[in-house]
């Protein structure tokens, strides 16, 4: 009890320590904030805040882990950045969906966060300066892309910032938590399309009813106690809601990738990737000549999408992420080639990879 004892102290004396070092990185945050104020530099830089945790993980001897070292380290640069000037961070909504649980993975408990109704209304507060960013889905790795989110950025200036990768795990909500009470179900339509299997196993003939988002199932079902909704534990919590079952999702690596937009792109972090979109001349091997200088200048295209234009009966626009940033030279060259086969083209954004 005595070595117990002895070992607790020592990790008591290391806690006080830490708290007085966090103290002194906030003071000169603090300075930081004053000094960019008065060169009118804005406050948080992304590639400031992935430089600190790419060296904080490379420079970890462990055993603490590092993903959890990067967790801990994105709470302090958030709280930090708050002391500041708290970010407001726009996302679809409402309150407890998974883009809201994506957007506070990212920027962390200290920022400000306001819900939207639709995936425009973010755009839209970006654009407006409501917000220093949007967060909105772009596609899952189980039922594909958000058009919508997509179709958006044909009329629009915002940039891609950043992207968020979360792993997405459904449970089934209910007042009661009982399976027999269930007469009806309430879903966002991804999320049914996630669970599709489970659901027709587990409850054939109970019909499932599209909702906006699983957030606004799960806050219909808080007032049904004879429904229940497909949606997150984040949700659970803010509507009070108990677990039928838990990790419904049909695929057990089922992964949504959500797009942080802003008025700018951030500069390089060296592991960066660059999203364009454009439509192409009706010709014959027009996709091929449009892909050509991909290859040609060694470039690695890591989605490649169409979309109807809506101007013109089968006229698409193309999006394409590839790696590497806009200021890459080989970026470049490859654009300046292919900008040639092109009838309207577009740079969405050159921005830090997701983990």
């Amino acid at each position: 009890m005595a070595e117990l004892k002895q070992l607790r102290k020592k990790i008591d004396d290391i806690d006080y320590k830490i708290v007085e070092l966090l103290n002194q990185r906030a003071e000169i945050v603090l300075e930081v904030g004053r000094t960019k104020k008065n060169r009118q530099i804005k406050v948080h830089s992304q590639e400031r805040e992935k430089a600190i945790l790419r060296k904080l993980q490379e420079n970890n001897p462990g055993p603490f882990p590092n993903e959890t070292l990067k967790l801990v380290y994105e709470e302090i640069i958030s709280a930090c950045v708050a002391l500041q000037q708290p970010l407001k961070i726009a996302y679809f909504g409402p309150s407890a969906t998974f883009t809201h649980l994506a957007a506070r993975r990212k920027f962390g408990s200290s920022s400000e966060y306001l819900p939207e109704s639709t995936i425009k209304e973010v755009f839209e507060a970006v654009f407006r300066n409501k917000v220093n960013y949007g967060v909105v889905p772009v596609e899952n790795s189980t039922e594909g892309v958000v058009n919508y989110t997509l179709d958006m950025f044909m009329d629009s200036d915002l940039m891609i910032a950043s992207e968020i990768l979360l792993e997405i795990s459904h449970n089934l909500l209910s007042k009661t938590g009982r399976k027999s009470d269930v007469k009806k179900i309430y879903s966002h339509p991804q999320a049914k399309a996630q669970c599709r299997s489970w659901l027709e196993r587990n409850f054939p003939g109970i019909p499932i009813i599209d909702e906006m988002s699983t957030a606004s199932a799960a806050r219909r079902v808080a007032r049904n106690p004879s429904a229940a909704a497909v949606a997150s534990e984040l949700a659970a919590s803010e509507y009070n809601l108990n677990f039928i079952e838990k990790g419904i999702e049909d695929n057990r690596r089922n992964v949504t990738r959500f797009l942080i937009i802003a008025k700018e792109s951030p500069g390089k972090t060296g592991r960066d990737k660059t999203s364009i979109m454009f439509s192409i001349k009706d010709k014959p091997g027009a996709l091929f000549l449009i892909l050509r200088p991909f290859s040609r200048h060694g470039l690695n295209l890591t989605k490649i999408e169409s979309r109807p234009s809506k101007r013109k009966a089968w006229e698409y626009i193309f999006f394409v992420d590839m790696g590497g940033h806009i200021e890459d030279k080989n970026v470049m060259k490859a654009i300046r080639d292919v900008q040639k086969e092109c009838l309207f083209f577009k740079v969405l954004g050159s921005y830090p990879s997701a983990d």
